[in-house]
């Protein structure tokens, strides 16, 4: 195996364990460490239409800089939220992972997203694409933005108590 595949290989391993603690903070509600994986200019966004690309000029179920993710998760533990009363318990589940680019200071890695979430003694399934970008911090990564591409977005979603 030559550098360059080493190289590559230890980016996507590095990039793929990231995306597993971003999913591990969230299914264990460690909302302040989530919010610290962040770059402060990321974005989180969950489009309505999966196929959209400029984001802002399409409807978002999630349009989020930094100020509002510190809102969301702080509706969703305050109990001030309708749709967050009983927080749901989740667990994702990420495979398929690609590393789209690196230009040695971001990179953008693909991957699917399968979570489960209970709530009010109800099973749900969401399924999703996720893109994210993330540039390199010190010896790790920030998210400079992660993209929710749902499989059924163009179906109301309802009631959804967590971040996806």
């Amino acid at each position: 195996m030559d550098m360059m595949t080493q190289a590559k290989d230890a980016a996507l391993f590095e990039a793929m364990a990231y995306a597993w603690l971003e999913a591990d903070r969230l299914d264990h509600r460690e909302f302040d460490d989530w919010l610290g994986m962040w770059s402060g200019d990321g974005l989180y966004v969950v489009p309505v239409e999966p196929a959209a690309t400029d984001f802002a000029a399409h409807l978002n179920y999630a349009y989020d800089d930094a100020q509002m993710r510190a809102k969301r998760v702080e509706r969703m533990t305050g109990g001030d939220s309708v749709s967050a009363s009983p927080l749901a318990r989740t667990v994702r589940s990420l495979s398929r992972f690609r590393l789209v680019s690196d230009d040695g200071s971001r990179l953008e890695l693909r991957c699917m997203q399968s979570l489960t979430e209970y709530r009010r003694e109800r099973l749900k399934t969401h399924v999703a694409d996720l893109d994210f970008i993330l540039e390199r911090h010190g010896g790790s990564f920030r998210i400079l933005r992660k993209v929710v591409r749902l499989i059924n977005a163009d179906h109301a979603l309802s009631g959804i108590s967590y971040i996806l």
